[in-house]
């Protein structure tokens, strides 16, 4: 038995282009999170990261209209963005109270003041 092995054998490295997808949304959701976190009262979280989010879903939609960029290799486009961080803006709006939202304006409207 013999074996015949080609001389040139044509390999493509695998892309790292998933890998940045995952880490430009990795990034995109936890700054905010850390902001948040830091910046308002514990009782405000929830709405203040709701509104946060629902602001990068916006973002990230208007850039995927604008950008008509093709599916990557994991096929992540702009908008699975915009419905990931709508998703957890509902998620955050859900978990917190209706109270607090009404703080968080109110509190918002005497700064402005």
């Amino acid at each position: 038995m013999s074996s015949t092995i080609p001389d040139r054998i044509l390999r493509k490295a695998p892309s790292l282009e998933p890998y940045g997808m995952l880490l430009l949304f990795g990034v995109l959701t936890a700054l905010p999170i850390i902001l948040t976190v830091r910046l308002v009262e514990p009782a405000l979280v929830l709405p203040a990261l709701s509104l946060l989010l629902f602001a990068e879903a916006a973002i990230a939609a208007m850039a995927a209209c604008v950008i008509h960029v093709r599916s990557s290799v994991a096929n992540l486009t702009l908008w699975d963005f915009a419905g990931a961080f709508t998703f957890m803006g509902c998620a955050a709006a859900i978990l917190g109270e209706p109270d607090q939202a009404a703080l968080f304006f109110e509190e918002q409207a005497a700064l402005r003041r």
